[in-house]
């Protein structure tokens, strides 16, 4: 486990909490620093993640047989997303992978990456792989635009950044989205996640600034992933998560590859089933000038209040920021059958602490049994 960011010495910075504790939850202007990163003139330090790295001449086709991604042909330099599931096909691992023709390279949350490393470990068996937790030697800085500034602190003097393929849909895979890909939230944010040495992480900062680049909080970057319908490890997931109820066969499940541990239950459910959930974005009000907790419940109510007679839980809130365009948002996970026009509520910490939220779809109500559907909500992929 690493340190807190030497970043946060810096003049104004607030050290974030939860999930992303150990760095800046802004420095001092957190809606013009969303606005900085939106426009590509700051960077993110994400240096509370963590990084586990796969070298072998195996790397690439074993990770391809335990995830439930196709990444054996991944060429130096491409970005895939990868899922370790249970047998009942539950997410356990998220992984962002780059891989720089020596070295896969997992970029995953600080709380997944000693599991990880010896997960992985324990499945090496006779093959040619060599796993690592590195996060303690390498550090990410991430943004909405590739930084050539940041070129020479990655590997070997060499650049090595992930590019999100969120939200387009990879080879092999569905879209769970209402909307089409042309028209899906996440294209307004790209977004760059650049791997550098951590004993250089001041020196790689001091480089961006050289080049006009400031640097924004993880209360920026959380917004404009909220915006992107983005599902974060940790946050949007639980113990019960699988991956349709995330629209994460979008970007980190191959339909077509080969047997994987938890491929009966994503083939199952998307061919004959429904997921038991959803994922949407919750337009919230914003007269309180507060934001919703991780984990405050989400009820449907025909009065339009928590305390009603008729009141139940319907979900939770996963995440939530304030928008420098939208206000207040949050993603939340929903039960499946809940109505998609209506007016939900969610209760906050406080007593009587309520929010109005008016939903915005992002993983179909019918999404699943892609087997003969002849309509509905879900898009068929183009």
């Amino acid at each position: 486990m690493t340190s807190s960011s030497p970043l946060l010495a810096r003049p104004g910075a607030v050290e974030a909490g939860g999930a992303d504790a150990g760095v800046a939850a802004h420095y001092g202007d957190p809606l013009r620093e969303q606005r900085e990163l939106a426009a590509g003139r700051a960077a993110v330090d994400l240096s509370h993640r963590g990084i586990v790295t796969v070298s072998g001449p195996d790397r690439l086709s074993w990770l391809t047989t335990l995830s439930s991604q196709q990444v054996a042909s991944l060429a130096p330099g491409e970005s895939s997303e990868l899922l370790l599931l249970s047998v009942q096909g539950r997410i356990e691992y998220d992984a962002r992978i780059v891989d720089d023709g020596e070295r896969a390279w997992l970029l995953v949350e600080g709380a997944e990456a000693p599991g990880l490393a010896a997960w992985l470990t324990s499945m090496k068996f006779m093959l040619r792989v060599e796993v690592e937790d590195a996060t303690d030697a390498w550090a990410v800085l991430a943004g909405t635009r590739r930084f050539a500034a940041l070129d020479p602190f990655g590997p070997g003097g060499a650049p090595l950044t992930w590019a999100d393929p969120w939200p387009r849909v990879a080879p092999g895979g569905y879209s769970y989205a209402v909307v089409g890909e042309d028209r899906h939230p996440g294209l307004d944010r790209p977004w760059f996640e650049h791997v550098v040495e951590r004993s250089r992480l001041q020196d790689a900062v001091a480089a961006l600034e050289a080049d006009g680049v400031g640097l924004a909080g993880a209360m920026a970057s959380e917004a404009l992933r909220i915006a992107a319908w983005r599902p974060r490890w940790g946050l949007e997931t639980d113990e019960r998560t699988i991956p349709h109820e995330l629209d994460l066969l979008r970007t980190a499940v191959h339909l077509a590859k080969g047997c994987y541990k938890g491929q009966e239950t994503v083939a199952r459910v998307h061919n004959l089933g429904h997921p038991p959930r959803r994922l949407t974005m919750l337009q919230l009000d914003g007269s309180g000038h507060t934001l919703p907790a991780v984990g405050s419940p989400v009820f449907a109510s025909a009065g339009g209040a928590t305390h009603d007679a008729g009141a139940r839980q319907v979900g939770q809130v996963t995440s939530a920021a304030l928008h420098y365009e939208m206000g207040p948002i949050a993603l939340a996970v929903l039960k499946r059958s809940v109505d998609p026009a209506a007016t939900l509520v969610v209760r906050g910490e406080a007593e009587g602490e309520d929010y109005a939220a008016a939903q915005e779809l992002i993983v179909a109500p019918d999404a699943g049994q892609v087997v003969g559907r002849p309509t509905g909500l879900l898009r068929r992929n183009a």
